[in-house]
C-alpha cells in the first residue's frame, strides 16, 4: 500500500470459537484488516486500543456475553459509535429484539452464509462513511460560518444562538427533528457572503452611505457564490437562506425583492431568528434591547418584514428560546477585545 491508498477499514470478531473465527477470517479476510478476540476482556480491549471500523459480535461466551460487551461499548464515548452486528446461534425473535435494542445495527444468526454477511457488513460500513463525509461537511459549515462572524467583527455567540432559533421555530411551525435539524445546521452559512464585503464598509462604525450600502447588499450574492449550486442537501439548503434570508415578506427586501410566500421558507425562518438575536445582543453601534422590546419590534414588522405564520409562533417558542439566549450567552471578555 502506498500514501496515497486508502487504508482497508477495519473489523474487530469477537467468538470463543476458534472454527467460527475462522470462518470469519476466510470470508472478510480479502477485503479487510481484521482483528481477533475469543472473549469479551480481549475484545474491549482491543476495541479501545484500534477503534475498528465495524464489530461482528458473539452473543454466548464465558466471562463476558456479547450483551455485556455491547453494553460496555455503548457506554464509552470512544467506542460507542462503533456499529456492532451480532453473529450468533440464538435465533429467536426475542434475542434480536434484545440485541437491537442495545444498539447493535444488525443480528445475522448461525450457520453464517458467507454472502449475506459480506452483504452486511459492506452495507454497515458504507453508511458510517456517509455519516463521517456528513459531520465533515458539518463542520467545514460551521467553520465558514464562524469565519463570516470574524470577519463581521462579531466575536461572540450569534451564529450558535441564532441557529437554535432557527430550529426552535421550525420545530414549531410543525419540521421534522431531521428537518429542523438541518435548518440548524446550514443557518451558520447565512452570512457567509460578508467575506467578500471590504473592512472599510463591513466594520464603519457609522451610518453607510448609499452606494455603501448597494456594496453591503451584494453579500447575499457573494455569499451563494461561495456556497455554489447543488442539487440537494445541506449545501442547497445553505445556498437558500444566503440568499434569501434578507427579502421581506412586503416585496422591499434584497436582493431580488421577493413577496411573501415566494421567499423561500427556510429563508423566511432564518430571518425571524437572524433579527431577533442582533436586536437582543450588544453591538458596537447600540446596546442589547430588552426581549419585551425585541418582540414588539417583530411584531410591528409582522406582515412587512416578516412572515406573520412565524411572529405568531413567538409565544410559543420563546421559552426554548431565552433558555439558548441564556445557556450561549456572549462572553464579556471576548466581546472586549
Amino acid at each position: 500500500m502506498n500514501e496515497f491508498t486508502s487504508p482497508r477499514p477495519t473489523l474487530l470478531l469477537i467468538d470463543d470459537e476458534p472454527a467460527n473465527l475462522q470462518i470469519l477470517r476466510h470470508t472478510l479476510q480479502q477485503d479487510y484488516r481484521l482483528l481477533f478476540a475469543k472473549d469479551g476482556v480481549k475484545a474491549l480491549e482491543l476495541a479501545q486500543r484500534d477503534l475498528p471500523d465495524l464489530i461482528l459480535l458473539d452473543i454466548m461466551m464465558p466471562q463476558l456475553s456479547g450483551y455485556e460487551v455491547c453494553r460496555a461499548l455503548k457506554a464509552e464515548l470512544k467506542t460507542r459509535h462503533i456499529p456492532i452486528i451480532f453473529v450468533t446461534a440464538l435465533s429467536q425473535p426475542q434475542d434480536e429484539q434484545m440485541g437491537l435494542d442495545m444498539g447493535a445495527v444488525d443480528y445475522i444468526s448461525k450457520p453464517v452464509n458467507p454472502a449475506i454477511l459480506k452483504s452486511r457488513v459492506r452495507n454497515h460500513l458504507s453508511l458510517v462513511q456517509m455519516q463521517e463525509l456528513r459531520d465533515s461537511r458539518l463542520q467545514i459549515i460551521r467553520c465558514l460560518g464562524t469565519a463570516a462572524e470574524y470577519k463581521d467583527n462579531e466575536i461572540g455567540r450569534h451564529v450558535i444562538r441564532m441557529s437554535h432559533y432557527t430550529r426552535i421555530l421550525a420545530h414549531w411551525l410543525g419540521y421534522s427533528s431531521e428537518a429542523a435539524d438541518d435548518l440548524l445546521h446550514a443557518a451558520p452559512m447565512h452570512d457567509i457572503g460578508k467575506i467578500g464585503i471590504p473592512d472599510s464598509i463591513l466594520q464603519k462604525p457609522g451610518k453607510l452611505t448609499s452606494e455603501e450600502w448597494e456594496v453591503m447588499r451584494t453579500h447575499t450574492l457573494i455569499g451563494a457564490r461561495i456556497i455554489g449550486q447543488h442539487s440537494h442537501g445541506l449545501l442547497k439548503l445553505a445556498r437558500t437562506i444566503a440568499l434569501y434570508h434578507h427579502e421581506k415578506w412586503d416585496g422591499s427586501g434584497y436582493p431580488y425583492g421577493l413577496k411573501g410566500e415566494d421567499i423561500p421558507l427556510p429563508a423566511r425562518i432564518v430571518a425571524v431568528a437572524d433579527v431577533f438575536d442582533a436586536l437582543a445582543s450588544d453591538r458596537p453601534y447600540k446596546k442589547a434591547w430588552s426581549v419585551e422590546r425585541c418582540i414588539n419590534y417583530l411584531r410591528e414588522q409582522s406582515g412587512l418584514h416578516f412572515d406573520p405564520q412565524l411572529v405568531a409562533l413567538l409565544d410559543k417558542c420563546l421559552p426554548e428560546m431565552l433558555h439558548i439566549k441564556e445557556k450561549w450567552a456572549d462572553d464579556p471578555k471576548l466581546m472586549a477585545l
